[in-house]
C-alpha cells in the first residue's frame, strides 16, 4: 500500500515537481473511489451545497453539515490527506471562530481544513493550535455576491490583490493554496512566487496539482463547465441502468429465480 498522505508531503511533492491530485467527495462511497483511484488530497467541499444538497449556491451550508459529511467521507478515505472546508460564516467573525470551527473539522475526521481569502490572522493561530491549512484564492465561491456571481477573478490590474493575498497566507504558513478560475499566467506568477503548493481550478496547468468536482469528471452534471472535464459519461451510464432497472421490474423480469432466497 502507498504511504499516507500528510500536508507535508504535499509540500514535498511540490519540491520534488510531482503534479499533486486532489478531488471532491461528499460521502463514504466518493471518497473510498477517490481514494483507491491514487488521489493525493480528498476535499469535503463546501461544494456539497450545490452539487449534492440542491442549494444554488455554497452559502447555505452549515459546520454542522459540514461535520456530518466530513464524518462520512473519513469512512471511506485512508491514504489521501483529507481537507474539510470551513463553510460560509464558520470563520469570518473572529479568530476564536476559526479555531473552533477547525477543532470541530478535525475531531469529525479532517486532516487539514480549508478557507477561502486572506485570512492571515487566523490561519497563524489554527496553524498554532496544530492544524494544517489550506488558502483558497481568486473565484472564491462564498464570495459570489460581492463578485456579482462565478466571474474569472485576477485579471488586469486586480491581479495584484491575489497576488498580494497569496503571498499574505504563504507567509501565515498555508500549506496549499487552491487558485480557482484566474488566468493562467497570473496563476504562474503565484506559483513561482509562493512556498507552498498551488492547487488549480480553472487556472490553468502551471499549478502544482489540480483538483475538480467529482461530480464534474464523472459525467454527473448536465451541463459540462469550461473549466472541467468529462472523463465517463456517468450521467448517461447510471440514467440507462436506472431505465433497465425499470423495464426489468415492469416486465416481471426482475427479480428472477437468481434473486429468490
Amino acid at each position: 500500500m502507498a504511504d499516507k498522505i500528510t500536508a507535508p508531503g504535499i509540500r514535498l511533492m511540490r519540491e520534488k515537481g510531482q503534479k499533486i491530485v486532489c478531488v471532491t467527495a461528499y460521502d463514504a462511497i466518493l471518497g473510498a473511489l477517490a481514494d483507491e483511484s491514487g488521489a493525493d488530497l480528498v476535499l469535503v467541499g463546501d461544494s456539497v451545497g450545490n452539487t449534492a444538497l440542491g442549494y444554488p449556491s455554497t452559502i447555505p451550508v452549515t459546520l454542522e453539515e459540514m461535520v456530518h459529511h466530513t464524518k462520512a467521507v473519513r469512512r471511506g478515505v485512508s491514504r489521501a490527506l483529507l481537507v474539510a472546508d470551513l463553510p460560509f460564516g464558520s470563520y469570518q467573525a473572529s479568530v476564536a471562530q476559526a479555531v473552533e470551527s477547525s477543532v470541530a473539522l478535525m475531531k469529525a475526521g479532517a486532516e487539514a481544513v480549508k478557507l477561502e481569502g486572506d485570512y492571515a490572522e487566523a490561519i497563524v493561530a489554527i496553524t498554532k493550535a496544530g492544524i494544517p491549512v489550506m488558502g483558497h484564492l481568486g473565484m472564491t465561491p462564498q464570495s459570489l455576491h460581492r463578485f456579482g456571481g462565478f466571474r474569472i477573478q485576477g485579471k488586469g490590474e486586480s491581479g495584484q490583490e491575489v497576488i498580494d493575498a497569496a503571498k499574505s497566507i504563504d507567509e501565515a504558513g498555508v500549506f496549499s493554496t487552491v487558485l480557482e478560475l484566474i488566468p493562467w499566467e497570473l496563476s504562474k506568477q503565484i506559483t513561482d512566487l509562493v512556498s507552498n503548493a498551488t492547487i488549480g481550478i480553472g487556472a490553468g496547468p502551471e499549478c502544482n496539482g489540480q483538483i475538480q468536482v467529482i461530480y464534474d469528471i464523472l459525467g454527473f452534471s448536465p451541463q459540462p463547465f469550461k473549466h472541467t472535464k468529462v472523463f465517463v459519461k456517468g450521467h448517461d451510464c447510471l440514467l440507462d441502468g436506472l431505465r433497465s432497472y425499470a423495464e426489468g421490474v415492469r416486465g416481471a423480469q426482475f427479480p428472477s429465480e437468481e434473486n429468490k432466497f
